[in-house]
């Protein structure tokens, strides 16, 4: 099958070479190049990397809304478009392109969790299972009709970062089964009063605000790893927990709080139960271990950390 790919992060890769084993894409739509690391040199997306390795052509717009690219992408004769995190809302008309339309694969169990972030928010709001589905696409926000869709459980302390990996393995198995059944699959209507979203992250989701249950900030911390990272602020400055357990241990002491729990253990009172950080990263510093952290800043027992949101 002649397949045009719209991909842009890692979490497409795996996609992109499933399709290749099985199919022939004969072009790649990713995100334009942007600056990162500290130079803030021009960096090509991993998918465009990937692309040009293999020697498939690669487009990278700016805007799919304008009007010449209907025309442009029409003429790589694709019969299906499968679209991984691109990263741009697809126009009706671009949708249109393909003969046998676009497919789309989205990281969560639709309708739950449309949007940019499934993983994280599925992550922070608790959620004991997430998965993947595919989904011919319309011009709604992930509202398309269901082809397939696969379940797998989130495990305990699970990061973002770590749960991607995982799905993004599973999304490349379960596009492969949707284009090789496509033909004897049944759409099947999203039931849109179920819907939940799952926004783009930004940097103020991850403020603590430890008032909260300590399942609920662990989840949080998990859920913004890696990124935008969980923080709280500390005598010794801004920090970044990037893991952390849960103590079931009641307290007294003030939310924010450092108690003993146990031999050597220091952990931070919460709105119910205490957090027990495992890394963390202070501002301008590599990550390193809570403890490590204690002992460096010379934090005690009955030292207090406070949220983002409410530190002066």
């Amino acid at each position: 099958m002649k397949i045009l790919f719209y991909g842009t992060p890692e979490f497409a890769l795996p996609t992109l070479e499933a399709l290749r084993d099985r199919h022939q894409i004969v072009g790649v739509i990713t995100q334009p190049d942007k600056p990162a690391g500290r130079g803030r040199r021009l960096t090509a997306p991993p998918v465009k990397r990937r692309a040009e390795a293999a020697g498939i052509p690669v487009l990278q717009p700016r805007r799919l809304r304008d009007p010449e690219w209907p025309a442009r992408l029409a003429a790589f004769g694709a019969e299906v478009a499968v679209v991984v995190a691109f990263g741009q809302i697809l126009p009706q008309p671009v949708l249109d392109v393909p003969t046998r339309g676009s497919i789309n694969l989205h990281a969560s169990l639709l309708p739950r969790y449309r949007g940019a972030a499934p993983i994280a928010w599925a992550i922070i709001r608790g959620e004991p299972e997430t998965g993947i589905t595919t989904f011919r696409m319309d011009a709604g926000m992930d509202t398309g009709e269901m082809l397939v869709q696969e379940a797998t459980s989130i495990r305990p302390d699970e990061t973002a970062g770590e749960l991607a990996r995982r799905l993004a393995a599973l999304g490349a198995q379960v596009i492969v089964r949707t284009l090789d059944e496509l033909d004897a699959l049944t759409p099947i209507p999203q039931e849109h009063g179920a819907a939940t979203l799952a926004p783009r992250l930004k940097k103020e989701d991850g403020w603590l605000r430890l008032t909260e249950p300590a399942r609920a900030l662990a989840n949080r911390i998990h859920g913004c790893n890696p990124w935008p990272g969980a923080a709280l602020a500390s005598p010794a400055g801004r920090l970044l927990i990037w893991r952390a357990t849960v103590v079931p241990h009641r307290t007294t002491m003030p939310a924010g709080t450092l108690v003993a729990a146990g031999p050597g253990a220091t952990c931070i009172a919460t709105g119910e139960g205490l957090l027990l950080p495992v890394e963390v990263q202070p501002e301008n510093r590599k990550a390193m271990s809570w403890e490590e952290f204690l002992r460096g800043a010379r934090l005690e027992i009955g030292a207090r950390l406070v949220g983002l949101d409410s530190a002066s």
